[in-house]
């Protein structure tokens, strides 16, 4: 996977490559991440890469000349066809179905805004995309670049050290991951659930089954809301409702 992000803070993003699953994946080969930076591609002594907004307003505005630069220099390392995804509060929602598409590609360029956004008209030209991490406001899109990289990453062949780790993680299949325990079996008279001690790995599969419809229901139902539930689902999630003294779905 070869993927290019066009930052003015090339060091933020470098410092989240050198750690944990991308450190390792970087290490190893399976992912490869160029950075390239507009001031690099500014023509003037200063480097100037932003500009007052016409219509006034407060901040300032990334000008298209030196963006567009910068990320012809990084598509030419993409591979062909590789789409560059802006990362913006106005794009649309990243999520598991977004991190599975791209994690099927090839590569793909990330742009990081900043300041009080981009110019349009560059957006216009030169982004096949836009892509919103979530319903708040940062300081720029060199976060969320490192946030659906590692959300991509972990979903390639070979990243992590047990492949069945990406496929069971919260919203795998669209729901909230069960809880997790591990020793001791008593913890500050916390015991762990017994059906995980028992050895019956169809009791403990159906147990697991249940507390991740059930934590989906209580904290994001808008998840089960967009997901069709079997019937043994639906009997699980009810019997976890009854338990924990809540109201079922209707």
């Amino acid at each position: 996977m070869r993927i290019e992000v066009v930052t003015l803070f090339p060091a933020l993003v470098e410092a989240g490559l050198a750690a944990g699953v991308l450190g390792r994946a970087v290490a190893t080969g399976r992912l490869e991440v160029g950075l390239e930076n507009p001031r690099h591609h500014a023509d003037d002594p200063h480097r100037t890469v932003d500009d007052r907004p016409f219509g006034g307003g407060p901040g300032m505005v990334l000008k298209a000349e030196p963006l567009a630069r910068a990320i012809a220099a990084a598509r030419g390392r993409l591979p062909a066809g590789a789409p560059v995804i802006g990362l913006a509060a106005h794009g649309a929602s990243f999520d598991q179905a977004a991190a599975r598409r791209l994690a099927g590609l090839a590569g793909f360029g990330l742009v990081a805004g900043r300041y009080e956004g981009i110019d349009q008209r560059a957006l216009e030209a030169l982004i096949d995309e836009e892509l919103s991490i979530g319903d708040y406001v940062l300081s720029g899109g060199e976060l969320p670049a490192l946030v659906v990289i590692d959300a991509v990453t972990r979903l390639l062949p070979g990243v992590l050290g047990d492949e069945a780790s990406a496929a069971e993680d919260s919203f795998g299949d669209g729901l909230l991951d069960w809880p997790q325990y591990t020793r001791p079996e008593v913890w500050n008279g916390r015991p762990v659930p017994p059906v995980l001690l028992g050895g019956n790995h169809a009791a403990i599969r159906r147990w697991r089954l249940m507390q991740a419809l059930g934590r989906t229901w209580q904290t994001r139902p808008d998840l089960l809301a967009r997901r069709r539930l079997s019937s043994d689902e639906r009997a699980l999630l009810e019997e976890y409702c009854r338990a924990a003294g809540v109201e079922p779905p209707r």
